[in-house]
C-alpha cells in the first residue's frame, strides 16, 4: 500500500514539475494540466480545468482544422504531433511543438495526453499571418513541396504558390530557403 502511495506521489510530482506543458484532455476539454501548461498560455493552473482547448488556438477555424488533420492520424497511429501557432490569454501568438497520444485509437479525442513546448525563442511569430498563411507556413517549415501542401490542405498548388509569395514579401525573404529559415527561426 505504501509503495502505491509513493508511486502516485512520484507521478504527481513528475506531472506537476515537468519542464513542458502537460495536459490531459477529454473531448478536447482540459481535464487536468500542469503549471507549465497554464503558464505557457498565461493562465493560473486551475483556470483551464474544464475549459475547451479552442481558445488556445488563434481562431475557431484553426481549432477545427487541426482537429480535422489530427483525428485520422490519431485513429491510424494513436499519436499526433506538429508545430503550430497557439494563442495566449492576452491574445499574443507563439509557435508551439505539440505531441499527443490517445487512450483509445477508435475515439482519440475521448481522452488524450498532450505535451506542449513553447518554441517561440527559436521560432518567433514575426509577422501577422492569415489562417491560410499560417497553415502554409506550418507545412513549409516541415519541408513540404507546393504539391504536398496543396494535397494536404485541399487547394491547388497555384494557390499555395500565391500564398508563398505573400509570405516571402511579409518575411522579406528573397528565396524559398530564406523564407523557410525565417519561418523556423533561423534568420
Amino acid at each position: 500500500m505504501r509503495a502505491q502511495a509513493d508511486l502516485l506521489q512520484t507521478l504527481q510530482l513528475a506531472f506537476g514539475l515537468a519542464p513542458v506543458g502537460l495536459c490531459v484532455s477529454r473531448d478536447r476539454v482540459v481535464a487536468v494540466c500542469n503549471e507549465a501548461f497554464a503558464a505557457m498560455f498565461g493562465y493560473e493552473p486551475g483556470e483551464l480545468v474544464g475549459q475547451p482547448l479552442a481558445p488556445l488556438y488563434p481562431s475557431p477555424d484553426e481549432f477545427d482544422h487541426v482537429g480535422n488533420l489530427g483525428l485520422p492520424v490519431m485513429r491510424d497511429t494513436g499519436v499526433y504531433s506538429d508545430e503550430r501557432i497557439m494563442r495566449r490569454k492576452d491574445g499574443s501568438l507563439f509557435w508551439c511543438h505539440v505531441a499527443g497520444r490517445a487512450l483509445d485509437r477508435l475515439n482519440p479525442f475521448a481522452c488524450a495526453v498532450w505535451m506542449f513546448e513553447d518554441i517561440s525563442r527559436r521560432r518567433p511569430v514575426t509577422a501577422s499571418l492569415t489562417l491560410r498563411e499560417r497553415e502554409i507556413a506550418q507545412q513549409l517549415a516541415t519541408g513540404a513541396t507546393s504539391k504536398q501542401i496543396a494535397r494536404a490542405l485541399g487547394i491547388s498548388p497555384r494557390t499555395v504558390e500565391a500564398h508563398r509569395a505573400r509570405l516571402m514579401k511579409k518575411f522579406a525573404a528573397a528565396t524559398n530557403g530564406e523564407l523557410v529559415a525565417r519561418l523556423v527561426g533561423g534568420g
